[in-house]
């Protein structure tokens, strides 16, 4: 097959969708198919291909609401003039897939649509975009879904649209076949000291804040609570960990402590000025709260891996997801999770049996949130109960073994565009 996979951002950048995209691009050009990838053009990518998969770059930014910019047109060209069996759309409000839907019909190949969830869907100035979305998906020949139970899912039911397939995410069974984790040892943290561990991008939309003050309100003496995250791509990096917790800071317990914090982050610099760098590891002590310390890292991916394999719990206080990787790797690393109800991470609990999820409100935008308090609670329960966080440990990793590898997942990908192409 000839098979064009579209999605805004794409490695060496870093991200869910990256990932999700890199994995069964990847992974589908391992089994003999010519896979292309169109994208933004990124500086530090300095080849057009990638662990076998083409690498087709545009300098494009933007969406339907907001508007675009760059090289549109050729874009365009590109999709009515590509010589390909099928192409799979990932994500919509942004460029890669906005810029599709003027041409859709013109297409000549299949067509498919991943729309990750459509974030915007209570946004009052996406309601235009919305309008239009039924009509749009009918022109696609296919959807797919991550979620069965969420809003592009039930958006898609409402409008008698049913022909989808329900895919989930999952984990690498490569990545996570080793597992003998150092971390503790590379970062001199003892074995008995309780390890936490929260990984999202530096957005106020990733939910560090909960995290930070759940654990700070821990009855728990010692205890380390690390933090991965790295600077998105294609973002204002003004408004990333350092807007999170000016915005927020006055509204979290010890106030001094955090403040310290922000300022060894931010190496004294003033509000938003973050830099674009990597963030380099710190050691953070939340002074008044006995002996909690933070460990701030943007490690190598191996890195991450060793850390979800060596914490006890994962800890994810996320305000808008879709999917979320970041739990299926926590089942992959026999690690048992605590999640607020963003995304569908209520359904990858109750399909995994490896998780929790915490009380949690929506907005009318449909973001997430929750209580430190509730958090806190659930955190140091499952702490203190080792039979129960084993049960989650064992349980949630039997059920990626059996359904939630990559390996598996990429067998429906391909059986699916198959069928299409057929």
């Amino acid at each position: 097959m000839k098979i064009l996979h579209t999605a805004e951002f794409y490695t060496p950048s870093v991200g869910g969708a990256q990932e999700v995209v890199r994995q069964i691009s990847e992974r589908l050009a391992q089994r003999g198919h010519d896979v292309t990838v169109a994208t933004t053009v990124h500086p530090d990518r300095t080849t057009k291909m990638i662990n076998g998969v083409k690498i087709a770059e545009f300098d494009i930014s933007g969406n339907a609401v907001r508007g675009f910019s760059g090289e549109t047109e050729r874009y365009q060209q590109f999709l009515l003039n590509g010589d390909f069996d099928v192409m799979m759309n990932y994500a919509a409000q942004q460029w890669t897939m906005d810029l599709v839907f003027p041409v859709l019909d013109c297409i000549p190949y299949k067509k498919i649509m991943i729309p990750c969830g459509f974030s915007g869907l209570y946004d009052p100035a996406y309601h235009g975009y919305f309008a239009q979305m039924p009509e749009v998906m009918r022109g696609y020949d296919h959807l797919i879904f991550h979620a069965d139970d969420y809003r592009d899912t039930n958006f898609a039911r409402q409008h008698k649209i049913l022909d989808f397939t329900i895919i989930p995410n999952g984990a690498s069974e490569i990545e996570f076949e080793e597992k003998k984790s150092l971390f503790r040892q590379q970062n001199n943290i003892p074995d008995r000291v309780p390890l936490l561990l929260t990984i999202g991008s530096h957005t106020a939309a990733k939910g560090h804040r909960l995290c930070m003050d759940a654990f700070a309100q821990l009855n728990i003496e010692r205890a380390i609570l690390v933090i991965i995250g790295n600077i998105p791509d294609g973002r204002s990096h003004r408004k990333t960990f350092a807007g999170l917790l000016f915005n927020d800071i006055r509204k979290m317990q010890g106030f001094r402590a955090l403040k310290r914090l922000l300022r060894a982050i931010l190496g004294g610099m003033a509000p938003g000025c973050l830099p674009d760098d990597r963030i380099q590891s710190r050691w953070i002590n939340i002074t008044g709260f006995g002996k909690k310390r933070v460990l701030l890292l943007d490690p190598p991916r191996k890195d991450v891996i060793a850390a979800l394999q060596a914490a006890d719990l994962f800890i994810f206080g996320s305000n808008i997801e879709y999917s979320p990787l970041v739990l299926y790797e926590a089942l992959a690393s026999k690690t048992p999770f605590i999640s607020l109800s963003c995304g569908n991470a209520a359904e990858i609990a109750s399909w995994s049996g490896g998780g929790v999820i915490a009380p949690t409100l929506h907005d009318d935008l449909g973001y997430a949130s929750g209580s430190p308090d509730s958090f806190s609670s659930i955190i140091e329960a499952l702490l203190i109960d080792e039979d129960r966080r084993s049960s989650l440990a064992e349980t949630g990793y039997r059920s990626w073994c059996e359904k939630f590898s990559w390996a598996q997942i990429v067998n429906q990908y391909e059986a699916l565009y198959l069928d299409l192409i057929s």
